[in-house]
């Protein structure tokens, strides 16, 4: 069994810490300015590995003291999905780290349904099979995405 959903009381911080650097490392490389706002909304989202909506982080922005509109949320969140930092999940409207920021791929995201917790998958397999398919109808992909749901290892023993 592989480990995408992360253990109970593992190091979030260094989860934190690492897809900050990432962040940083990407911005960098594509020249992208990584605002304190920004950095402080990508922070939000990944102070957990629940999927997070743009009115829960305009909360949470408030009650740290910051006065946001929320075309300032939604501005970041745009920032954070074209760079490949975040992905939207579709079903829940709302928005998760990608661990993978710095390479192109087609993710297959597991969603709980108990805990709320999401995971990101990367199957190959899988992506070339919609490569594949599309390319078999002339069709140009702009945006896979690919939602699961279920229960997480945890809640499913529980």
């Amino acid at each position: 069994m592989s480990d995408l959903f992360p253990k109970k009381g593992h190091d979030h911080d260094r989860c934190v810490h690492s897809a900050l650097a990432q962040a940083e490392k990407v911005c960098d490389a594509e020249n992208a300015r990584f605002t304190d706002m920004r950095r402080k909304v990508f922070t939000l989202i990944w102070q957990s590995h629940k999927a997070v909506t743009a009115y829960e982080l305009l909360d949470a922005l408030t009650a740290e003291g910051q006065r946001v509109q929320p075309p300032t949320v939604y501005r970041a969140l745009e920032f954070l999905t074209e760079l490949g930092l975040v992905h939207r999940i579709e079903s829940l409207n709302a928005y998760f780290g990608c661990d993978r920021p710095d390479c192109e791929h087609l993710g297959q995201y597991f969603i709980c349904t108990d805990c709320g917790r999401v995971a990101e998958a990367v199957n190959e397999e899988m992506s070339n099979a919609v490569r594949k398919a599309a390319m078999g109808v002339g069709f140009t992909i702009q945006a896979t995405t690919v939602e699961i749901k279920g229960l997480c290892h945890d809640c499913a023993t529980h």
